[in-house]
């Protein structure tokens, strides 16, 4: 008799044909999945019960090309602590992640054209900090002190056929701002004087602008690319000539404007 009294029935992956250990499957919409076969899926895929067998089998094709993008991958800027925004200026692409060792950890590489828009959002909780009494209870101060803390939050709104955002924190802990001398009521601390708030509103509008001046030059650079190419004079030799993607005459190689 296996767990809870009842025979445990060994299932196999749909995807890989290996068998499945107890407690490890992973179910589908028309199949079942082991733990290693979906822990090669993109960390940003969260649509999996949804899903056919067809499905994970291409989204596992797709993960396998993109090892050889990550490859390729040539960091130029990076944002970020714990979680990083990792630009590929040169080829105009990013990733999102927390490895050191992306070929290991085979991050989604991200085209710049493909991210539809970036929200950056800072949250505030307050709670009321208290003191013990003699009695050893907890009591408010006289006036009453706060605690406010903020959490910086960014999601990128991405043109993927497996996910569709990447959210994620940039701050690994709340920046905690104490009121340390007590303001009149309904009025709180200028957060913006904390050197902490500053550091990661500043990382945030950062990513947000980054990405949204790379994605409008690119697809800048994709409709300039597919645009019909208007014949010009080359003022060097006189030719009638479409300029190459250079900007150059096809025939001498001089600049055409």
């Amino acid at each position: 008799m296996g767990l809870f009294g009842k025979v445990f029935e060994k299932k196999q992956c749909s995807i890989c044909g290996g068998d499945i250990g107890l407690l490890g499957n992973r179910k589908l919409e028309d199949g079942n999945m082991c733990k290693e076969c979906a822990a090669k899926l993109s960390p940003f895929f969260s649509d999996r019960r949804n899903s056919t067998v067809a499905d994970i089998e291409q989204q596992l094709d797709y993960r396998e090309k993109n090892k050889e993008v990550v490859r390729k991958f040539h960091t130029t800027r990076t944002i970020g602590e714990n979680m990083k925004l990792l630009l590929d200026e040169d080829a105009k692409k990013f990733i999102v992640t927390r490895a050191r060792n992306l070929e290991e950890a085979n991050p989604d590489v991200i085209s710049f054209s493909d991210v539809t828009g970036v929200d950056f959002k800072i949250d505030e909780d307050k709670s009321e900090e208290k003191r013990e009494d003699k009695d050893g209870n907890r009591v408010s101060y006289n006036p009453p002190k706060y605690i406010f803390e903020y959490d910086f939050h960014i999601t990128i709104h991405v043109n993927n056929p497996y996910f569709d955002t990447i959210s994620y924190q940039l701050n690994p802990s709340s920046v905690q701002i104490n009121e340390d001398n007590p303001l009149p009521i309904n009025q709180k601390p200028n957060e913006r004087q904390n050197r902490e708030y500053q550091l990661y509103e500043k990382m945030g509008n950062d990513i947000k602008n980054v990405l949204t001046v790379a994605r409008q030059e690119a697809r800048h650079d994709r409709e300039t690319a597919a645009a019909p190419k208007t014949p010009v004079i080359c003022p060097l030799c006189g030719a009638t000539t479409i300029p190459t993607a250079a900007g150059t005459c096809e025939y001498c190689g001089g600049p055409v404007k």
